[in-house]
């Protein structure tokens, strides 16, 4: 049993993460500003207030823990987008003040810096709505300050260019920084098989330190 703290727990990514570490019979504590709006109950689901913008917080969270995924993004409305680079920052910093005894970091990233067919950027498709790109760019600000962290262990997954709530398959394809598309050129993954990956991923680390993507 890995012992599994997340942030952002009671969003549409984070809970499907929730679940899917229970699933796998991992003990998880949900760290969240309100502990009333998480609403999974379950034995190996401990629930506990915690702010991922203060370092301080994000170390309480991440002591005796092994791992520490962040799942906190801009996609619940505007008031969300300034805490994408600030939490990886605090993340970052409140996990080194534990040094050798840190957990794993993993966080949730975006679909934007991914370099498309074209050789472009996810980034530079026309008729992106502002709001798309400022999340886009955002992520990718934060993904710029996870690459030069060196003393604590982090990998962030960016989901395919759509990532909706769907069906639980099992089945994805993972790039590190390419974007992946099926024979169509369509780039799609369910929130659902995003978890997966990321619990997979926590269950049998392939990528230190890195960037990876996963999509159909």
């Amino acid at each position: 049993m890995t012992r599994i703290a997340v942030f952002g727990a009671n969003g549409t990514i984070g809970s499907a993460i929730v679940r899917e570490a229970l699933r796998r019979g991992h003990h998880v504590t949900a760290v969240v500003r309100d502990p009333a709006k998480v609403a999974e109950r379950h034995v190996h689901l401990t629930v506990t207030t915690g702010d991922v913008l203060d370092p301080r917080s994000v170390t309480a969270a991440a002591k005796d823990q092994d791992v520490v995924v962040s799942a906190v993004g801009g996609g619940d409305g505007p008031g969300h987008l300034a805490t994408i680079l600030p939490a990886a920052e605090a993340l970052t910093e409140g996990l080194r003040t534990l040094g050798a005894q840190a957990p794993r970091l993993i966080t949730v990233g975006g679909a934007g810096s991914l370099r498309t067919s074209d050789g472009k950027q996810v980034w530079d498709a026309p008729g992106l709505p502002d709001f798309i790109l400022q999340i886009m760019h955002a992520h990718g600000d934060a993904l710029d300050h996870y690459r030069t962290v060196t003393d604590v262990d982090w990998t962030n997954i960016s989901p395919a260019a759509k990532i909706a709530p769907g069906h639980r398959t099992g089945f994805y394809r993972t790039a590190l920084d390419d974007l992946v598309t099926d024979e169509h050129g369509n780039s799609t993954i369910s929130v659902e098989d995003y978890a997966v990956a990321l619990l997979d991923e926590i269950e049998r680390p392939r990528h230190h330190h890195q960037r990876f993507t996963v999509g159909y």
